[in-house]
């Protein structure tokens, strides 16, 4: 029987900002053509870049590319493509990132239950010049990755990441999509609107879920400079500001919940564990991880605390044309 048959139809939507990453979004849309489950359609949203988007027209098929009309930065380009999206499931890939063959099948297979209002999975580094001996695996949220600490079968979570993420249209219906105060502003890394977004769906419909599905994979390339530790240091900066933010949105409760017990259980077993394997000589790198940790969450709750006093306007973060309470269901 074709699996296709069985499965809800999705709608693909990759968002690009530089023509930087050319070969890379060439090389996600082959990766999304190239499907067991193919799409429904795969659409492109360019980011306020006029070269690319006359680029991509001339150049690439069997794909509907379109121009960012919200707000310029990420959240901004996904609601773009959202909003054009046919289909009842819409799945969002990074521009440098590949899916595996059986990406779709798998995120899609899990919308047999009502319950779930959004499907992610898990998204695996590709580095440029390989892992740098100090980047814990603890760490990789810092390049858009799965980190470990995660589920390794499938398992409800609070949100997915954006890199690997797919919605019921519906719910990204009355939501009122991305909350264009967060996520990237071209190269700047701010983010977790993937968090807001999960956190405010799951509000509006009491009783659903969000699902990992660790099986559903895709490969996402890290070039070199984002090993350093003055790009991983800048990173959890503005991590530490945008969780901030979201907190100030939907309370500090429902946005730390996950970060306590990674902070409390996932990062001091990787401290001990690194030192303890530099004092044994089985692990000579255990010192320089254990302090990049160290650094990283340090850096981190810096931010964080200036992010709770920077002002933020409830009409700039999306709160007053979304209903928190609404359910997706009423929709359906």
């Amino acid at each position: 029987m074709n699996p296709s048959e069985e499965l809800p139809a999705v709608s693909v939507v990759i968002c690009s900002y530089t023509e930087d990453r050319w070969d890379r979004l060439v090389a996600a849309i082959q990766s999304v053509h190239a499907q067991t489950v193919p799409p429904q359609q795969t659409i492109v949203v360019v980011d306020y870049n006029a070269d690319l988007y006359k680029r991509l027209i001339f150049t690439v098929s069997d794909v509907v590319i379109l121009e960012n009309t919200g707000p310029k930065g990420l959240s901004g380009a996904r609601n773009t493509g959202a909003a054009a999206a046919t289909a009842g499931i819409v799945a969002f890939l990074d521009d440098d990132a590949e899916a595996a063959p059986d990406w779709l099948q798998r995120l899609t297979a899990l919308y047999d239950d009502p319950d779930v209002l959004a499907v992610g999975g898990r998204v695996v580094p590709e580095w440029e010049t390989g892992r740098p001996d100090y980047f814990g695996e603890e760490l990789d949220w810092i390049v858009g990755c799965t980190h470990r600490g995660m589920p390794k079968v499938a398992a409800e979570v609070r949100n997915v990441v954006g890199a690997n993420m797919s919605f019921r249209s519906q719910v990204l219906e009355v939501v009122g999509g991305f909350n264009t105060s967060l996520g990237r502003q071209n190269s700047l890394p701010l983010g977790c609107e993937e968090t807001e977004i999960c956190i405010r769906a799951a509000i509006g419909a009491p009783g659903s879920r969000v699902v990992y599905e660790p099986a559903a994979l895709v490969r996402h390339f890290v070039p070199a400079q984002r090993g350093t530790l003055s790009y991983m240091l800048r990173r959890a900066w503005s991590e530490g500001i945008s969780k901030a933010q979201v907190s100030k949105i939907v309370g500090h409760k429902r946005a730390l919940g996950p970060e306590r017990r990674y902070v409390r259980s996932v990062l001091p077993r990787a401290v001990v564990g690194g030192i303890l394997g530099r004092i044994r000589g089985t692990d000579p790198a255990g010192f320089r991880r254990a302090a990049a940790i160290i650094a990283v969450l340090t850096v981190t709750t810096c931010g964080y605390i200036r992010g709770r006093r920077l002002p933020l306007d409830p009409a700039d973060a999306g709160l007053e044309p979304h209903e928190p309470h609404a359910s997706w269901r009423e929709v359906k």
